[in-house]
């Protein structure tokens, strides 16, 4: 992998440790574009004639890289206007449980639309928290994101399957945005109901672009009596009223999507489990280190999984004093949050953990 590190040109002046707050562009990406934009210049609204085809390679490429099927795979400029949308069209008397501290894009939407709302604690118990939790509230959904934003802290996907075993009536919608692109996963095989993405981040499609994956008969299940009656009611073309596209109203950029098959395609050719191998690597290796300097979230060390985020002890002064260095992060939560993809090093680790001694 180290000879892909010349795709990244960010990569040659800086240490990018930031993956969790956008991922990178690259030179083929970047070709990609330019010819699709050299196409679109040159043929105007003709280039646009076979958009729906090109669409349909797009849910299939997705599909066959998280283990779905393309029929009930949905496409969104990003998770948060697919989860609003599913949102949009619940009863309001449904009780949601969330994770306390999730991403804003999931907990503000729910309690902004004033579900019933209960919540499982995050912490090294996690899985416990949230059975005790549906024991204790009994809840119809289940929203939460696989990976946590602030110290990576990752449900275990066993957890999940036992889960949806255990309470096959309740939805489970996950949030993949901070997972996906990091590890092999199969939807159809897995616990989880509903899987959303961005594809800014770890699959490195650029933004404005994401997607929504279903199980078999879910799509249908959450769509309002009232859309369904109006459609069979409806002359309009199938495109504008089928039951995909209450999420896929509008136009869908084949700019932003194609960004997003031209990546899936990209990692695809590195191979997922190559990639989660060298995260894994590169996980237990920063994980090793910033406990020996005491800097590592507690959670995260009661913890066995190891993702691709942590969070470190640290304040808005290491943090510019970080960036000076050309190390780049994000501060959040109550630290700053390390994040490590493929194209990142043991030298990367090195470099950050000698910032880090010297600043202690």
């Amino acid at each position: 992998m180290k000879n892909l590190q010349k795709e990244f040109p960010v990569l040659s002046q800086n240490t990018y440790l930031n993956t969790a707050s956008s991922g990178l562009l690259y030179d083929s990406l970047l070709d990609y574009r330019q010819e699709h934009d050299l196409d679109f210049l040159i043929g105007g609204s003709m280039f646009r004639d076979h958009q729906e085809q090109f669409l349909n390679t797009v849910r299939k490429s997705i599909a066959d890289f998280c283990g779905g099927t393309s029929e009930n795979t949905v496409l969104t400029p990003n998770f948060s206007i697919g989860f609003n949308t599913i949102l949009n069209g619940l009863e309001k008397n449904k009780k949601i449980l969330l994770l306390d501290e999730d991403y804003p894009s999931i907990n503000f939407s729910v309690k902004s639309k004033e579900f019933e709302v209960c919540y499982a604690e995050i912490n090294a118990s996690l899985e416990e928290n949230i059975s005790e939790a549906i024991a204790q509230y009994s809840p119809d959904i289940f929203a939460f994101s696989l990976v946590q934003y602030i110290n990576g802290i990752t449900i275990d996907l066993d957890f999940l399957k036992n889960l949806k075993i255990k309470h096959p009536n309740l939805l489970i919608i996950a949030d993949g945005t901070q997972f996906c692109g990091t590890k092999v996963f199969n939807f159809e095989q897995s616990g989880v109901d509903i899987l959303g993405c961005s594809g800014y981040k770890w699959l490195l499609g650029g933004y404005g672009n994401g997607f929504l994956l279903f199980k078999e008969g879910v799509l249908k299940q959450l769509t309002p009596n009232s859309y369904l009656k109006t459609s069979l009611n409806s002359s309009y073309d199938p495109s504008y009223t089928n039951i995909r596209s209450r999420y896929e109203c509008g136009h869908l950029d084949t700019f932003n999507f194609g960004s997003l098959q031209h990546s899936i395609q990209f990692l695809s050719k590195i191979g997922l489990s190559e990639i989660e191998e060298k995260i894994k690597e590169l996980s237990t290796y920063a994980k090793h280190n910033f406990t020996d300097l005491g800097v590592l979230d507690k959670v995260a060390k009661q913890r066995n999984d190891n993702s691709a985020i942590f969070n470190i002890k640290g304040d808005q002064k290491l943090h510019n004093t970080l960036k000076e260095k050309n190390i780049i992060t994000s501060l959040r939560g109550n630290g700053i949050r390390i994040s490590l993809h493929f194209y990142n090093n043991k030298e990367d680790i090195d470099k950050l953990v000698g910032i880090l001694h010297r600043y202690r």
